[in-house]
């Protein structure tokens, strides 16, 4: 039972909280009971430590099995342990150490052990907000998405913020970081997908898409569509294709250059009072717009 929080190893662990002290010693924080328990079940080789108080080792006895069965080191600690280690660890904590392979943009265009190739991917262009950030790789896993890229001038994708809000979600689907978004937009139309821009004022309104989408499944005698339908399909993005949406800065979202650089850019229709969509708001609307028209 580790008793004394201000042990030097206790101080070192609440170091993690900075980006200096991650960068040095290649390690981050998993905190809470969801993060660690993916952290455990989908990335144990990542995994260094996990501590848990008695009281949360009692009520998530499920994290301790599963760090036994993985051959992960786990401690016992006090509360006022887990407390100076991380405000933020409900009992429940994890060191990580950074992956030594972290996946390329390369690895995306590969054909998956079932043989197929990407089809949805999450791109973030500038999101400097942890929280957005780590609701985008949740939304995206929740979506069916393949992978998320983190671009240059995004979050640190070890943000304790991040790696919260994304629920353990980072530990389950490819996350690509430090990538330029023209390299990235280049990579993945290589690859067969179509980029879309997310944005507020862009050309198509995303409930037109979802109509033409359903409606291009349909014999042409129910769906009712105009005429003029399969020669507009022709310019218009087709949702159902394998789609990477590209997402900007919070405040001041793509820059022209940026959207210039994206096959077509689309907004999510505000159809109440609403000035907006939060970004990750947004972002979980457009994803799921995809994931449907896709199936």
């Amino acid at each position: 039972m580790l008793t004394n929080p201000r042990a030097e190893r206790v101080r070192r662990i609440a170091r993690l909280s900075g980006r200096s002290a991650r960068e040095k010693h290649r390690q981050y924080l998993a905190e809470g009971p969801q993060a660690v328990r993916e952290a455990v079940r989908c990335a144990a080789g990542q995994v260094r430590d996990v501590y848990l108080t008695p009281g949360a080792a009692a009520r998530h006895d499920d994290i301790a099995t599963a760090a036994r069965e993985a051959g992960v080191y786990l401690h016992e600690a006090s509360e006022d342990v887990l407390r100076a280690m991380s405000a933020d660890a409900q009992g429940v904590l994890a060191v990580m150490d950074m992956p030594t392979a972290p996946p390329t943009l390369a690895s995306l265009t590969e054909p998956s052990d079932d043989g197929g190739r990407a089809r949805l991917v999450a791109v973030l262009a500038e999101v400097t907000d942890p929280g957005n950030a780590g609701t985008v790789i949740r939304a995206a896993d929740a979506a069916g998405a393949d992978a998320v890229v983190l671009c240059l001038g995004s979050v640190e994708l070890t943000n304790p913020k991040v790696v919260r809000a994304s629920a353990g979600s980072l530990f389950h689907l490819p996350v690509v970081t430090g990538t330029d978004l023209a390299e990235t937009v280049a990579v993945l139309r290589r690859a067969g997908l179509t980029v879309l821009a997310a944005d507020g004022a862009g050309e198509w309104d995303l409930d037109d898409l979802l109509d033409r989408a359903a409606l291009a499944g349909l014999p042409a005698d129910l769906a009712g569509a105009p005429g003029n339908l399969a020669a507009t399909a022709l310019v218009a993005p087709d949702l159902g294709a394998p789609t990477a949406w590209v997402f900007g800065h919070e405040a001041r979202g793509l820059s022209e250059a940026d959207r210039a650089r994206c096959d077509a850019a689309v907004r999510v229709p505000i159809h109440g009072r609403a000035e907006s969509l939060n970004l990750a708001t947004a972002a979980t609307v457009f994803l799921y717009a995809s994931a449907r028209s896709q199936r």
